[in-house]
C-alpha cells in the first residue's frame, strides 16, 4: 500500500485536538459535523448532511465496482474533563472521554489519503455518525435511509482500545461487544413512621433483597458458559430520616453476548420483580427498555479486516478470536442491517492509556497512522485496483 504522507498525519492530529477541545454531545454535534463536511468537500468528495440529525456521509466514487462503508462516531460524553493538556475540553461538563475525536480524525485522514490516490474502482462511503453513547445514533441514520440512499456491500467500524498495545488490532468472527438493555423497577409499599415499621410495608427492605436476588440470575439461573451482567446502578427512596417511604425505585443495566441469553435474562428479571417483593407486602413494577443488540461480526467481513490489518501493521500485531467486551456499541445496528465487521485498535503507549470514560482520558495521536493504514488497506483489498 502507499505510504501515508507525514503532513497528512500531522494535520489529522491537529483535527483531533481541535475536536477534543470543542466536544459536543449526541445529536448536538453541529460544529463537529460542519467541520467534517467542510474537510470532506475540500478533499473533493460528495457530501451529504443531516442523516440521523447531525450525521454526515462523504462519498468517494472512482468508477463502477464494489461499495463499502467506513464509520466513525463523533459524539462526546457528559463528563467534566480533569486533564491539563493544552487541547483539553473548553466546554464545561463535556469531553471526548471515549476517543471519538480520534475515530473522526482517522477517518477524515483516510478519506483525504484515498481521494488523492483514487487508484481503485468502486465507491467508499465515509460515515460520520452522531450519538453513539447510549442514544442510538446508528439506528437513527438507518431510519433516515442510510443503507437505502447509500447501498453497501459491507460496512466497517473501529474503536480505540486501552489495554491493548498501540497499533495492535483485535477482530473476532462473532461477538465483539455485548448487548445493552436498561430497566427501571418501582417498588410500592406502605409508608409509615420509621419507629413503627409493622404498620407499613417497607419498599427499601424489598429493594435490598431484590438487588441481591437479581445477582442470582447470572450466578444460579444461567449456565456458567453463558455471558451476562446484571448491574443495579441507582436506588432512590425516601426523603426524611424517620419515615419509611411509600416507594423505592431501582435502575440498572443488562449486558449479554448471546441473544437467547438476553431474552432469558429479561424474562427472569420480570419474574423476580413480580414475585420477590410480595413476601414483604410490596408490589413490584418493571419497565424494561431493549437497547443495543450484540455487536456481532459477519465472519467473512471479519476475515477481511484480519487480512487488511496483517498487511497494514504486521501479522504479530493482529489478534483473532479474543474474548469480547461486555461494554456495548450501537454499530451493532449497522451490522444488523448490512454485512460487516467491527474491530479494536490498541492505544497503549509507553504509559498505559487511561480507561475509556475516564475524566483524564486523551486519545493517543500516535495510532492515527495505524488506523489510516488499516482503513486504506481494507479499501484497497475490497475494491479492484484501477
Amino acid at each position: 500500500m502507499q505510504a501515508i504522507n507525514p503532513e497528512l498525519l500531522a494535520a489529522a492530529a491537529g483535527w483531533r485536538r481541535a475536536f477534543h477541545a470543542a466536544p459536543e454531545l449526541g445529536f448536538a454535534e453541529h460544529q463537529t459535523a460542519e467541520r467534517v463536511a467542510q474537510l470532506l468537500q475540500g478533499f473533493g468528495l460528495e457530501v451529504h448532511r443531516g442523516l440521523g440529525g447531525t450525521g454526515v456521509v462523504g462519498t468517494l466514487r472512482t468508477g463502477d465496482g464494489p461499495v463499502i462503508g467506513l464509520r466513525a462516531d463523533m459524539d462526546a460524553l457528559p463528563i467534566q474533563e480533569l486533564g491539563e493538556q493544552a487541547h483539553r475540553s473548553g466546554h464545561a461538563g463535556c469531553m471526548h472521554a471515549c476517543g471519538h475525536d480520534g475515530h473522526t480524525a482517522m477517518l477524515l485522514a483516510t478519506a483525504q489519503h484515498l481521494s488523492e490516490l483514487r487508484h481503485f474502482r468502486g465507491t467508499v462511503h465515509f460515515i460520520f455518525q452522531p450519538a453513539e453513547e447510549s442514544l442510538g445514533g446508528a439506528q437513527k441514520m438507518i431510519e433516515d435511509g442510510l443503507f437505502e440512499r447509500f447501498p453497501m456491500d459491507a460496512v466497517y467500524g473501529l474503536h480505540n482500545w486501552p489495554g491493548l498495545p498501540a497499533g495492535q488490532v483485535v477482530v473476532n468472527p462473532g461477538a465483539m461487544m455485548a448487548s445493552l438493555d436498561t430497566f427501571e423497577i418501582t417498588l410500592t409499599g406502605q409508608g409509615c413512621h420509621a419507629a413503627m415499621p409493622e404498620r407499613g410495608a417497607d419498599p427499601i427492605v424489598a429493594a435490598a433483597q431484590l438487588v441481591l436476588g437479581l445477582q442470582t440470575v447470572v450466578s444460579r439461573r444461567l449456565s456458567p458458559l453463558d455471558s451476562a451482567v446484571v448491574s443495579i446502578t441507582q436506588l432512590n427512596a425516601g426523603e426524611a430520616i424517620n419515615v419509611i417511604p411509600e416507594t423505592a425505585v431501582l435502575r440498572g443495566t443488562v449486558r449479554c453476548l448471546q441473544t437467547p441469553v438476553r431474552e432469558k435474562v429479561q424474562r427472569l428479571i420480570g419474574e423476580f420483580v413480580e414475585q420477590l417483593p410480595q413476601a414483604f407486602g410490596v408490589r413490584g413494577q418493571l419497565a424494561y427498555q431493549v437497547g443495543y443488540p450484540v455487536t456481532e461480526n459477519h465472519p467473512q467481513a471479519a476475515e477481511a479486516v484480519f487480512k487488511a490489518a496483517v498487511a497494514a501493521v504486521g501479522e504479530g500485531q493482529v489478534h483473532w478470536g479474543r474474548p469480547p467486551s461486555m461494554a456495548s456499541e450501537d454499530f451493532a445496528f449497522m451490522l444488523g442491517a448490512c454485512r460487516g465487521a467491527y474491530f479494536w485498535l490498541g492505544v497503549d503507549g509507553v504509559e498505559p492509556s487511561r480507561a475509556l470514560h475516564n475524566p483524564y482520558y486523551d486519545f493517543n495521536d500516535g495510532v492515527i497512522e495505524a488506523g489510516v493504514r488499516v482503513w486504506a488497506q481494507l479499501v484497497e483489498q475490497s475494491l479492484p485496483l484501477a
